[in-house]
């Protein structure tokens, strides 16, 4: 019995000592693998069940001066290789090239660059989307292929504002246009994430408190002062004028004289920033600030308010205009080489007499000369809020000659940027009074407050208030009389200065012989301007006299912009009443296919731009076919870019028929064509 107790306990004993040394060895493990080697396992958990994230939040929008969207973003799916999990490059090659509309040697030098992570393409559309995940599924193919929320910009109206807005690049980089001058404001937030997931990379652990979006802090609003539908009135003008002139380019601006800011600038050529990848460099930039001419004609209006101020000339002083001047061994004559005899003042500036202006300018002398052009904001910059504006080129007085004074009066010899000859122009509209542009009219937080807000900068008075009611006396009657009257609009009151200039040579000597631009810069109504407007045609084809086709192209913008802004017509003519005089002013043909215009009511006239409506119920792979009957190819186009369907054009003109039925619903990505017909 006693020996029985002596051996249980012994082995009570020993099992004690053994559990007590498995505890010390446990003990030692755990601390050799938490103290020890605690890093390098928690790096390789990390690596074996981890994800790291970027998620980034849309970029700001940006809209115009009544908050219709120029541009926006939207979170879309990015599609990457893991190169070290791909077990045969070929046949996910074969697999995947047709889905993202690469070649199978693309997709095999992506998985080529190796390692653990290589883009495939960024920012795919729903579609792609849809089909690739599907494929993921099927193939078994989540082990190597994976998704990347990355925001995508879209702008809903295509070309419109194109050189304005600019466009974004892959990483999110603004490279041009506003997109680019105020990429610090509206650029999306990038936040570093990191999530443990399991196989089928769904979050465990901490991981599932992860908030799974981010509308991000810093990505504001930017609100413009363009009027998205006076810009549309410009650009449809300005798409005929390239179709009756052939250009090489067109520039038009607008702006509001009161406070400076830019309702329209557009440009011929010009591009879709959807694409904008398909199309020359040359055609991305902004003629409006980047481009520096002669301004010729235009430019006398400078000269005459200068001339003006400083008691030189009156209006009713008479000149004896013997066809041509000779100035330092050059001569100068007028636009069709003839004598006009005795004239007024006001028939100089009328028939813009390049003789009595020349005298003029020689009468003012080089210093003056220079001092008024740079009173009224020639040879510097404006500082709109765009990227690459030209400060344009002006003579040292100290440098010049008399044929520099002479010719500079007659708008050569000078080098201008058509926002600087506009912005002049406004000053001459308000009173004298040179303001700052700006095309931004405020930026907002992302939560809707405002961060900025622009106000009217005056920069100063160019000449004083009643010599400037006597220019704006003479530049009425360029339109009323002279050789503007192709820019008038029955019933209101315009005034103006056409211009002619020939092209200085690329090479830098002389004139290139044939090329001209045309143009065309007035304001109305005179009685109180609301909108200064400026058409630049470069070089042509055929006629070439800004009066003969600059113009015409203002006259009809002005005469749908008075319709849009309900401006009164100035006077009546006996018989009629205001109502019937807007319908007498005409709607400028805004069809370059050339339908004839019926008399709309001011309402019909305001072009559609549609502001978003309210979202539908209807599931995410799903849309609703819009109507497209009577829209243009480019209005069409945009519709489906908004559903989120393709279109197919047929013919020209205006839509008359669709291949499915207004209001049916499809699946996104679907194909509608759309027969247009003159």
């Amino acid at each position: 019995m006693k020996n029985d107790r002596a051996f249980v306990q012994g082995r009570i004993t020993k099992l004690v000592l053994f559990l007590l040394g498995l505890i010390v060895v446990i003990v030692i493990r755990y601390g050799w693998l938490q103290l020890v080697q605690g890093s390098e396992l928690a790096e390789r958990m990390r690596w074996q069940v981890g994800h790291d994230y970027s998620v980034q939040s849309p970029r700001g929008a940006i809209i115009d001066r009544h908050g219709r969207e120029l541009a926006v973003s939207t979170m879309t799916k990015s599609l990457f290789v893991d190169p070290n999990h791909v077990e045969n490059p070929a046949e996910l090659a074969k697999d995947l090239a047709p889905l993202v509309d690469k070649t199978e040697q693309e997709i095999l030098d992506d998985i080529a660059v190796g390692g653990g992570f290589s883009w495939v393409k960024r920012r795919l559309e729903q579609s792609e989307y849809e089909a690739i995940r599907k494929l993921i599924r099927e193939k078994n193919y989540a082990v190597c292929l994976g998704f990347r929320d990355e925001a995508k910009r879209y702008y809903p109206n295509d070309v419109l504002a194109a050189n304005v807005l600019g466009f974004v690049g892959t990483d999110d980089k603004g490279l041009d246009g506003i997109e680019q001058a105020l990429d610090k404001y509206i650029k999306g937030e990038v936040t570093e994430s990191f999530i443990y997931a399991d196989t089928q990379e769904r979050p465990i652990l901490e991981s599932i408190f992860t908030p799974s979006g981010y509308q991000g802090d810093r990505c504001k609003t930017i609100q413009l002062t363009i009027d998205s539908a006076i810009q549309f009135i410009v650009e449809q003008e300005l798409d005929r004028a390239m179709a009756e002139n052939s250009p090489l380019a067109i520039t038009c601006i607008a702006m509001d004289p009161h406070t400076g800011e830019i309702l329209a600038m557009a440009n011929r050529p010009s591009y879709n920033p959807n694409r904008f990848w398909d199309y020359d460099q040359e055609v991305w930039k902004n003629r409006a600030v980047s481009y520096i001419y002669e301004p010729g004609s235009t430019f006398k209006a400078v000269i005459a308010g200068a001339a003006l101020q400083e008691g030189l000339v009156s209006p009713n002083q008479t000149f004896v205009d013997p066809g041509y001047v000779m100035v330092s061994g050059k001569r100068i004559q007028n636009w069709n080489g003839l004598s006009f005899g005795t004239v007024t003042f006001a028939d100089v500036v009328k028939q813009s007499l390049n003789t009595g202006f020349a005298l003029v300018g020689l009468d003012l002398g080089a210093d003056k000369l220079i001092s008024y052009a740079k009173l009224f904001g020639f040879g510097e910059p404006t500082g709109i809020e765009l990227p690459g504006e030209e400060a344009g080129l002006l003579y040292e007085p100290e440098e010049m000659v008399d044929s520099d004074i002479a010719t500079m009066a007659i708008g050569q010899s000078i080098a201008v940027t058509p926002l600087q000859l506009i912005t002049a122009f406004c000053a001459i509209a308000n009173d004298g009074i040179l303001l700052k542009p700006h095309i931004v009219k405020q930026i907002k937080n992302a939560n809707g407050s405002i961060y900025s807000e622009t106000h009217v900068e005056e920069v100063r008075r160019t000449i004083d208030s009643a010599t400037d009611k006597t220019l704006v006396g003479l530049l009425e009657q360029v339109v009323a009389s002279g050789g503007g009257g192709k820019a008038s609009v029955r019933g209101y009151r315009i005034a103006g200065k056409t211009g002619t200039a020939q092209k200085v040579s690329e090479y830098g000597l002389g004139y290139s012989e044939g090329k001209y631009i045309a143009s065309f810069c007035g304001f109305a109504p005179v009685e109180n301007p609301q909108i200064v407007l400026l058409v630049m045609i470069d070089e042509p084809y055929g006629t070439f006299y800004g009066g003969q086709i600059a113009a015409p192209v203002a006259g009809r913008i002005f005469s749908q912009v008075f319709r849009y802004m309900r401006i009164e017509p100035s006077d009546a003519p006996l018989g009629l009443d205001a109502d019937e005089i807007s319908d007498e002013v005409g709607t400028g043909d805004a069809s370059i296919q050339g339908v004839p215009q019926r008399r709309e009511s001011p309402k019909e006239l305001e072009p559609k731009i549609e502001t978003p409506k309210e979202e539908e119920n209807l599931a995410p792979n799903l849309a609703r076919v819009p109507s497209f009957y009577g829209k243009s190819i480019r209005e069409a186009a945009r519709l489906a870019n908004e559903a989120g369907l393709a279109f197919e054009a047929d013919g020209s003109g205006f839509a008359v028929e669709q291949s499915i039925t207004a209001g049916e619903i499809v699946d996104k990505g679907t194909a509608v064509k759309v027969h247009f017909s003159p």
